[in-house]
């Protein structure tokens, strides 16, 4: 048998207006679309016309109320996921989803129930929680440490796994006649940790996937762990190669440490594309989206946003990485905040220069249909990166240029699907399916 040829993976990200908080000016849609399921189905249609792996949307149980900026997170994601995957075949579904603020059997319940409804198409992605106004609507406890938020997410996916594997009705033997199935198929757990004591078995039965596909953020010390352990696809901030290598080298080495095959797992970073007809255009519409106006907007930005002194700074001068290295212990996720610190430890680069590789925590490609499509493939082509989650400054717009614009290009080019094949996730992204 000959091995199917590497495909290039890629996921968009379709909550609210857009990813860039001030895109929506110059979006198409009005402002009542963020409530409206038909939106949503709108931009799921049109990914599958996009032919990618699946949608997502990540989540705060929190509503962010800047009045300068737009609620980036409403209905809720696991529903909404439901209730699209009833109307539009084959593509899949990322919901993100707290281990602080769930528990295993509801979130095991759940998820599986979505997945067989589904047909396997769910994918989770586990989120500790960092905001304190996420843990203020759960009660008057404050946030756990992330220490302890690590640890309880990291037991809570053991549960859920034991959960996800207890009722399985393949391992039922002869079944009598006047007995409807064998109880045998199901067993308890017993699980009893640090964190949970759960008995089990889950009452909702091994899904078509064994259990839906295990996304997870973030690369601080704990998320790289937690990654390491339970993730199979890691949503990530990577803005060059060497930085990119040394990530993926970093989640799979540690795997490996933890008895686990590396090979189960895909390196999806985000990506904020920008076209143009020209690389001036597309320069032109970044400064526009991103709200800073000019690139000395754009500079200026960076400098606040870094707390750095504007004071005879220079935006030529080389940047120290160490400099840019987050706290590992703030509030804020550490994970993202990472990337600018590891860019600038691969690369000698300037506030001017860094200010156009990177938007939203995420690497930025600017330029025309072929400059993108080169950058893409890029990264994917000796395994950097096995595929991107695309973040649309404006939705539906930029969604809509880049399948008519750039998916031609990458499949002319070999490494983009021009079909769907396989009926799981799992089978498209090439993963293993759970014992």
């Amino acid at each position: 048998m000959t091995t199917p040829a590497r495909k290039l993976n890629l996921n968009v990200g379709i909550n609210t207006t857009g990813y860039l908080p001030n895109a929506w000016k110059y979006r198409t849609g009005t402002r009542h679309d963020i409530n409206d399921p038909g939106y949503y189905r709108r931009l799921t249609e049109l990914a599958h016309k996009g032919l990618f792996d699946a949608v997502f949307f990540s989540d705060h149980p929190a509503l962010m109320t800047d009045p300068n900026s737009r609620p980036f997170h409403t209905i809720d994601p696991l529903i909404l996921c439901t209730a699209l995957a009833a109307q539009v075949p084959d593509i899949g579904f990322v919901a993100t989803m707290s281990s602080t603020y769930n528990s295993p059997f509801n979130l095991a319940r759940r998820t599986q129930s979505a997945d067989i409804i589904s047909g396997g198409r769910m994918i989770i992605n586990i989120v500790s929680s960092f905001n304190p106004n996420v843990a203020a609507n759960f009660g008057a406890a404050p946030l756990p440490p992330r220490s302890e938020r690590y640890a309880r997410a990291s037991e809570f996916l053991d549960v859920a796994k034991k959960l996800w594997s207890s009722w399985d009705p393949s391992r039922e033997g002869e079944i009598p006649e006047n007995r409807f199935w064998d109880a045998a198929s199901a067993h308890a757990i017993e699980h009893a940790g640090d964190h949970f004591k759960i008995k089990g078995p889950l009452n909702v039965p091994r899904g078509p996937q064994g259990h839906p596909v295990l996304a997870q953020a973030g690369a601080s010390e704990g998320g790289i762990d937690l990654a390491a352990r339970h993730g199979e696809i890691i949503y990530c901030n990577i803005l060059s190669r060497p930085a990119g290598q040394a990530f993926g080298g970093k989640v799979r080495d540690r795997a490996a440490a933890h008895g686990r095959d590396p090979s189960g797992i895909r390196i999806v970073p985000g990506l904020v594309v920008i076209l143009g007809e020209s690389r001036k255009q597309a320069l032109r519409k970044h400064e526009l989206f991103s709200g800073a106006g000019s690139e000395d907007g754009l500079i200026a930005r960076f400098v606040k946003e870094n707390g750095i002194d504007p004071d005879g700074f220079d935006p030529d001068a080389v940047l120290d990485a160490e400099r840019f290295i987050p706290d590992q212990n703030r509030l804020l996720a550490v994970g993202m905040g990472l990337g600018l610190a590891d860019l600038l430890t691969h690369e000698k680069l300037t506030a001017r220069q860094v200010v156009r590789r990177s938007e939203g925590h995420h690497r930025l490609l600017l330029g025309t249909p072929e400059e993108v499509a080169d950058g893409i493939i890029d990264l994917w082509a000796d395994g950097t990166v096995d595929g991107y989650t695309l973040q649309p400054p404006r939705a539906p717009d930029d969604i809509e240029e880049f399948i008519e614009k750039v998916v031609p290009i990458l499949q002319d080019r070999g490494v983009y699907r021009t079909a769907y094949e396989g009926k799981t996730v799992r089978d498209r992204y090439g993963l293993p399916y759970p014992a």
